[in-house]
Order: structure tokens, then sequence, then C-alpha cells
């Protein structure tokens, strides 16, 4: 009898049993008699694939292995912060601009056959001074060499041509930084494991060592930081600044170009995906946060994913979650705490979130309809839109509907804790720094939420931290904004990019299916180009002479 069965010992999935093993036996002859009875019905048994998240990066993977015929589970945690709902997605709340070069997100809605997005919008940047930087729709002008067009053609209204031009010199870090791992390790290394003081370690020190002016760091840098990567220019890595950058501003003039969904990214979007999905036999599963792993001592894979009391087998497991979410599961799991690469984790931060919907008694003059604000206190930055302007349900209301989406750096959690009314009053108080009319209207309806530890921190150093697609489990892989990748995209495109790489990782493992297409971020201009090549060739002769050893690197 004991011939039939196979032993698999295996981490437990409770806390008490962490420094042990528990086994599980399970009927090898019942297994058999099983494929043997469905090959005989001509039926495939289908490869199980699991994947954990939701949002894009979670979806992504889904979307690609539903088409390759594989048995695809989604888990969503239900995120619930207090909205009188639960969110299924960290990538369902706040607003978030979808920009030109997210080629592989608009392929997708095209191949939707949905149409979720807004025309090319405007947009504005404002002070506690009050309005700083317009920028135009840059496809609709003449084209001209990076940086040049995003230099000339958007209208600053009170930095001064000098001031722009000490943002040329930035241009040879640019270059320098081409997205390697050499790169990456050269721009975000950290005061802690090094004994150099001319190193760069945060983004004001980069732009401080190229030459910006304080006028330019002030009224531009530091508040594209503050919204692109939701920290000050002192609390953000060199190299995340740089490929941040590059990617949304620099690399090509109409990169800046955006759009904006019309409505919730839940409804417009992410509804009609799963939908789609779900003819397909994709299963969605509700509620279920993920406690544990079964960890199969034969294989060295991954066999069963624990969500508390409940057990689901999987071939290949994806985790597509967030840094906070991934940290709470290393934490009380026995099978990944075991793993240097998920402890390293364990050292990354995040940042809070704040959201505040108003709908306000009378109509206010708002001149663009998306606006990223800085430099009201020490720490935050924020955006405000008007949804009169982007979402459909609010485009004939007889008054305005603002949304502030107010990003709180991880260590300056103070507007968590306040009460709704302090919220709004706060809010408005902001508001009217910028555009004079809010001081004149009334707060009628408000939706308030709260976000702790929902977005990425590139800070001085976590690159080291930071995960790659495959991991020391062969059958477990990893996708999200903050893993590491070399195809170069930022923000929700970087999401749903590495999403489809670990489809493509799974793809590969299981011996079944085939690649996902991956549309390239756009090439280099052709003069910037050539400066990359001189660089690395002239990189690559110092690197051979004999005394290139002899000075501090």
């Amino acid at each position: 009898m004991l011939g039939c069965w196979r032993v698999i010992p295996t981490f437990a999935a409770t806390r008490e049993y962490r420094s042990g093993f528990c086994c599980r036996a399970e009927d090898q002859q019942t297994q058999i008699q099983t494929q043997s009875q469905t090959q005989s019905n001509g039926l495939k048994t289908k490869k199980k694939v699991l994947v954990v998240g939701s949002g894009w990066a979670g979806l992504g993977a889904a979307h690609h292995l539903c088409k390759q015929g594989f048995d695809v589970t989604v888990l969503e945690g239900g995120y619930d912060f207090g909205l009188n709902r639960l969110v299924c997605s960290p990538d369902d709340y706040g607003i978030r601009g979808f920009w030109y070069p997210f080629r592989n997100i608009f392929n997708l809605v095209d191949e939707l056959g949905i149409k979720p997005f807004t025309k090319w919008t405007r947009s504005a940047q404002y002070s506690g001074e009050g309005l700083e930087v317009e920028f135009p729709i840059f496809q609709d002008l003449p084209q001209w060499p990076t940086p040049f067009g995003t230099l000339f053609y958007t209208e600053f209204i009170r930095l001064s041509l000098v001031d722009r031009l000490t943002s040329l010199p930035l241009m040879a870090a640019v270059v320098d930084f081409d997205n390697s791992d050499t790169s990456w390790r050269k721009y975000d290394a950290s005061k802690d494991n090094s004994s150099s003081a001319d190193l760069i370690f945060t983004a004001r020190e980069l732009f401080r060592q190229f030459g910006c002016s304080e006028r330019l760091y002030q009224d531009v840098f530091n508040p594209l930081l503050q919204v692109g990567l939701f920290a000050p220019a002192e609390q953000c890595g060199a190299a995340a600044t740089l490929g941040m950058l590059y990617y949304f501003v620099l690399a090509h003039q109409k990169d800046f170009d955006l759009v904006w969904c019309r409505g919730t990214v839940g409804e417009k979007i992410f509804g009609p995906w799963m939908d789609s999905m779900r003819i397909q036999g994709c299963k969605f599963l509700e509620g279920r946060k993920v406690t544990d792993f079964f960890f199969n001592m034969e294989t060295g894979c991954i066999s069963e994913v624990i969500c508390g009391k409940e057990s689901l087998k999987a071939d290949a497991v994806i985790l597509a979650v967030g840094i906070s979410t991934l940290q709470e599961i290393i934490q009380n799991s026995a099978a990944l705490c075991t793993r240097d690469e998920f402890l390293k984790v364990l050292n990354l931060a995040s940042i809070d979130l704040l959201t505040v919907k108003l709908q306000l008694d009378s109509k206010v003059n708002i001149p663009k309809a998306s606006n990223a604000c800085s430099g009201f206190d020490d720490s935050n930055g924020w955006t405000f839109f008007d949804l009169n302007a982007i979402y459909d349900e609010h485009k004939d209301d007889p008054v305005t509907v603002v949304q502030a989406d107010l990003v709180i750096q991880f260590h300056a959690t103070e507007l968590l804790p306040l009460k709704d009314e302090d919220v709004v009053a706060k809010a408005m108080s902001y508001l009217s720094k910028c555009i004079k009319d809010f001081e004149n209207v009334a707060v009628i309806d408000k939706e308030i939420g709260r976000f702790p530890k929902s977005l990425t921190h590139f800070f001085p150093g976590s690159y080291k931290y930071m995960m790659r697609g495959s991991t020391s489990f062969p059958n477990l892989f990893m996708a999200g904004d903050w893993i590491i990748t070399r195809h170069g995209s930022w923000s929700q495109e970087k999401s749903f990019v590495t999403g489809l790489e670990a489809a493509n990782r799974v793809v590969d493992y299981l011996e079944e299916g085939t690649f996902a297409k991956i549309i390239p971020v756009e090439e280099d201009e052709p003069h910037i180009q050539a400066l990359r090549n001189l660089n690395r060739n002239l990189n690559e002769i110092r690197a051979q002479l004999p005394w290139s050893n002899y000075f501090i690197q």
C-alpha cells in the first residue's frame, strides 16, 4: 500500500511549525488512474498557473497565458481601504496618466476593442507661488532633436532661458545611463556602502553636480520627481531619476504627451479586460490573500499556494504584487523567508497615497484638466484633476467635480490620520493657492481614500534589494513596476511589460505555448545613439589602460 503513495516534504503553512516540515501523502496510483482516464477520453490536462495580483502586471501575465491554453487563476487580494468597497487592485485608485511611450498598453486596448482614453491633453504645473509651467501637446509641434523641443516649446512662466540652459549638462549623465545593470549600480550607490564623497547618491546631488540652477531645480525637476517618483529629489535615487526623466521627458519630444482614462481604470479597462479573459476560461478568486506556499523538496518548486485555510495547486506561480504586499507575504511564509532574494525585499520602502474627490457647489474654471503641484510643504507632492473634463460621468454636471491625489512621503504620514473634514480643508487650501476661484466655492460632497504603503519608493541604494523576474524557485516568477527589467519603460507600462515577461518565463518553463510579443521602447534618436556609442567605446578603452584601477571609480 505504501508503495502507491508519494511523500512530499514541505514547509508547514502555519507559523507555529515554521522550524519544521510537514509531510503530505498523495495517492500516486489515483493520480495515474485519473491521468489515464483523461487521456483515454482524448482530453489534454491543462497545466495550472496561479497569478497573485490583479493589477497591470497580474492581468498582463494572465491575459497572455489564457491565450496559450493554460488553466489560469488570478487571486485578487481584496484591499479594503475604507471606501465602502473592496479595491481588488492597487492600480485602481488615484488618477494616473497614460503617456505617449505606453506602446504595449495602447496596443492592448486596441486588441480589446475598447476606447477608454481621452484625447491628448495639455497639463500644468504649480508651486506655492502659483502657476509655473504649461505643457503643450508636443506631437502637434515641429519635432526637434531631444532635448531642445522639450526645452523650448514648454511654457515656463517664471523660469528664464539661462535657467533652462543649465539643464543641458545633465544630458551627459543621461547619455551615460543606458539602463544596464552597470549603470544602475553606478548611479544608485548609497552612502552606506561607499567611501567616495563625490559619488552621486540622490537626485538632488545629481542635479547639483551637473550644474542645474536652483530655480530650475525648485520649479521643474523637483516637482517632476514628486509626481513621477512620488518623492522629493533628496529622497530619490539618481539612477531611477535618470531612467524616469529619459523615458517620460528626454528620449523624444512627444514622449511627455499623455491621455487620461475617461473613468476609473477598473471600470473602463480592467472590467472589459477581465470579462474577455473569463470567456477564455480564466478564473478570478476575490478576497484571497496569500499566506504561504508548499515547497516540494523533490522538485525544488512551489507546488501549492496557501490562502488561509485554502490550498491551491499550481504548476507555475506569478507574484504580481506591490512591495508592501510582498513584504507581508514574506514575513508570514516559511518557504520564502529561507531565500536571500526575498529577505532583501524587506529593506525596500513604499509611499502613502491620499485621494480626495470633491463636489463643489458651483463651477470653477480650471484651465488645464491635469495639474502637478509641489512646494506647499517639505515632502508632499500632489496632483489635481478636473473630472468634468476627464470622466464621462461628470461631463454634464452643473457643478465642478475635482480630485486631488496627495502623495505622502513614507516617513511623513501626518495626513493619513487626519479627520475627513481636516483633509478636505487642507485640499481646498492647496487648491486655492493654485486657482483663486476655489476660495469662493463650498464642498457639498466628498470621497476620501487612504492608501498606506501603496506606491514604490525608489530611494538611493534601493536597486540592490529589488528582485528580477526569475527566482531561485524554478516555477515562481515576479512582475510589477519595481521588478528589474531591461525594457526601459516605467509606471503602468512597466508593470504590464513585466507581466508579459513573466508569462513568457512560464511558457519557457512549462514548454508550452508561444511567447508574448513585447513592443520595445522607441529607439534613441540618432545623435543620442552616436553619443552613447562614443561613451561606451571610451569606457572600454579606459578599462584597458594599465592604470584604470588606480583611481577611485
